[in-house]
């Protein structure tokens, strides 16, 4: 899977150092700018990692501009887990913050995403959309109707999200059959202001650029969200149905292809 366009290729991670790189770009957004924990290992590396790598598919965003260090040349990431790879190895991420039955339990095929960014001076440019048309091509090669995954508020204090966490509680719960809860240990409500206190555009403004894309797809949020001291963030679990996404990624191929 390979798309072209300007400066910037999409691709699947193929080679270990493409890998390496996508934990660099991790490690810079996720430790250095986000605040983040990590390891001595970690630190020293200059990477971010976990246990569940080996297991995902690596959506890398590379770039033809002159770096000083190979790694430097992926610029935005997304990793990607199928059910047949979570059963196969670890589970998905999302179990540690999530019950995921609903998902696990259902007939149509998913994906996991997660860890998604973009490196700070490639933001704003066609670099998230490419990205997001390289997932729909992954998507639509392997006929996954469901994605799903935490997405976060940067931060720990629910109290200043009150307001965004309410609107996607009342506005975008997902449906029972697909109502993934976080667990009772680590269980943050999500209506934490009643519906018709709710200003909506206020709300909007304050859920961060990612999630409101994830809106516009159609996406919907689990119940409750978690708390993520690791990560200093407070996550909320989006699920996606990909009939949504696949009209717009065709129109986009039949485009570039001609």
């Amino acid at each position: 899977m390979r798309i072209d366009l300007s400066r910037y290729r999409v691709k699947l991670a193929e080679t270990e150092e493409e890998r390496l790189g996508a934990q660099r770009l991790r490690y810079r957004v996720f430790v250095e700018e986000m605040g983040a924990l990590a390891s001595d290992e970690e630190r020293a590396a200059r990477r971010e990692w976990d246990a569940f790598d080996p297991w995902f598919d690596h959506l890398i965003l590379t770039t033809d501009a002159p770096v000083a260090d190979p790694l430097d040349r992926v610029v935005g990431v997304y990793r990607l887990m199928r059910r047949d790879a979570a059963r196969a190895g670890r589970g998905f991420y999302g179990t540690s913050e999530y019950d995921l039955g609903p998902i696990e339990a259902s007939p149509r095929d998913s994906v996991e995403l997660g860890r998604s960014c973009v490196a700070a001076d490639h933001r704003g440019g066609p670099g998230m959309h490419l990205l997001w048309n390289g997932l729909a091509e992954y998507v639509l090669a392997r006929d996954i109707e469901i994605m799903f995954g935490v997405a976060s508020f940067p931060g720990t204090d629910p109290e200043p999200l009150a307001e965004a966490l309410s609107f996607l509680h009342h506005r975008h719960l997902a449906p029972p059959e697909l109502r993934v809860r976080a667990r009772d240990e680590h269980y943050l409500p999500m209506d934490r202001m009643p519906a018709g206190a709710v200003d909506a555009p206020r709300a909007l403004a304050a859920i961060p650029p990612l999630i409101k894309a994830y809106l516009r797809l159609g996406g919907v949020v689990g119940d409750g969200a978690f708390v993520d001291r690791d990560f200093n963030t407070i996550d909320v679990c989006v699920l996606m149905d990909t009939a949504r996404m696949r009209a717009q990624a065709r129109a986009f191929y039949e485009r570039n292809r001609r």
